[in-house]
């Protein structure tokens, strides 16, 4: 690594550290001042209250970590410029491109720890809170239980209805298994006290069972009555009969790509806000990068008028590219554009904008003018 390339590091990570301390200090102060009602009123432990804050560390870091790496490179690029710094590395014959690369490196790492926070910790911690707040509103911890689930296994023509379970549990009470044949047809009818799963070997033992088998036309053949039945060849698991009552966001990557494997079968109007999270979730590290690509051309500047309003274009970008990410995200969960679509195109219409910019900079021809009022004097005087 040259001295250059240190020093102009040395100069980001001092701003780029107090920024997320910042932060951080901010949005803890906010959040328990907000919730000190809910958590003097129950007496909660410290040590619950301390945990509970640690766990949720990863999905503030993923939300503002874009944010405290745009004022950053804001911040020490201004300051070198305002110092002719920038000046003189360039009278040196170092490119902007080159000026940049440490920078943009450092957008790179940032988009590697954002994926690590990003792949699960982020959206456990966000069930976690909801789980958290939830319990000191009841005053404490419940057993939960489900009741009145029912799935359908499209594949296998296979209806389930399950008066009781409780979550990542494999026992079920009370539970009505219909199976109908590829017309419709309904060909036999499971009435069972309990059902339990047995995941070493993959099957089902149901329990104080009656058996019901029809024919075509509806009539009943036979009843049979089981003290013990097993059944060896069903594709569902108790993961997939409590899937119902899951949502995209309380999901990491793997957990969705589960999800999507185990019930493929799901209408797809029904998957796609699975599908879109998951690839958000992708798609959501590389903002880092993106932001960087965006702030590094418009931190340079040649003059103080001229820094202040590359600070004012940087955040209304990022203020856009946040609008544009929302949108999509709501287009893709209605099933309106693809989940690809979704995801992925606020990042790759900044980082063309970006791009875009950095060559400006890099050819030393003036910022496009994002002020209406400019464009607006400039139509009246042609």
């Amino acid at each position: 690594m040259r001295l250059l390339d240190r020093y102009i590091i040395r100069n980001f990570l001092q701003p780029y550290a107090y920024c997320i301390l910042g932060f951080l200090s901010i949005w803890l102060i906010f959040d328990i001042s907000d919730n000190s009602a809910q958590i003097f009123d129950q007496r909660t432990p410290v040590g619950a209250v301390l945990q509970f804050y640690l766990g949720q560390i990863p999905q503030v870091l993923v939300i503002l970590l874009p944010v405290a790496l745009l004022l950053s490179l804001l911040f020490s690029l201004g300051r070198m410029s305002r110092a002719n710094e920038i000046v003189s590395m360039l009278t040196a014959g170092v490119s902007v491109p080159r000026v940049a690369l440490p920078l943009l490196l450092i957008g790179v790492l940032t988009t590697g720890v954002t994926f690590a926070l990003n792949y699960s910790l982020a959206a456990h911690a966000e069930l976690a809170r909801k789980v958290f707040f939830d319990d000191l509103t009841r005053g404490g911890k419940r057993d939960v239980v489900v009741s009145g689930q029912v799935f359908r296994n499209r594949t296998d023509d296979r209806t389930w209805f399950i008066s009781r379970f409780r979550p990542g549990s494999t026992e079920f009470n009370g539970v009505q298994i219909v199976q109908e044949d590829g017309n419709g047809n309904v060909t036999r009818n499971y009435l069972v006290s309990d059902a339990f799963y047995d995941p070493a070997t993959k099957t089902w033992r149901l329990e104080n069972m009656k058996l019901t088998n029809y024919d075509r036309a509806g009539n009943i053949l036979d009843d049979k009555i089981y003290k013990e039945y097993y059944v060896k060849d069903w594709s569902e698991t108790p993961y997939r009969l409590a899937s119902a009552n899951v949502r995209p966001e309380f999901l990491g990557i793997g957990e969705l790509q589960d999800y999507l494997r185990f019930n493929s079968d799901f209408p797809q109007q029904l998957l796609a806000p699975f599908r879109t999270e998951l690839e958000y979730r992708w798609a959501l590290p590389w903002t880092c990068f993106v932001v960087a690509v965006m702030a590094t051309p418009l931190g340079i500047g040649f003059s103080r008028r001229g820094i202040l309003s590359s600070v004012a274009v940087a955040i209304f970008l990022v203020f856009s590219m946040n609008f544009l990410t929302q949108l999509f995200l709501a287009l893709g969960q209605g099933y309106r554009v693809s989940p690809f679509v979704a995801a992925w195109t606020p990042n790759l219409i900044f980082l063309l904008i970006g791009l875009y910019l950095l060559r400006l900079r890099a050819t030393n021809r003036d910022m496009p003018s994002f002020n209406p009022f400019t464009h607006w004097r400039n139509l009246r005087a042609q």
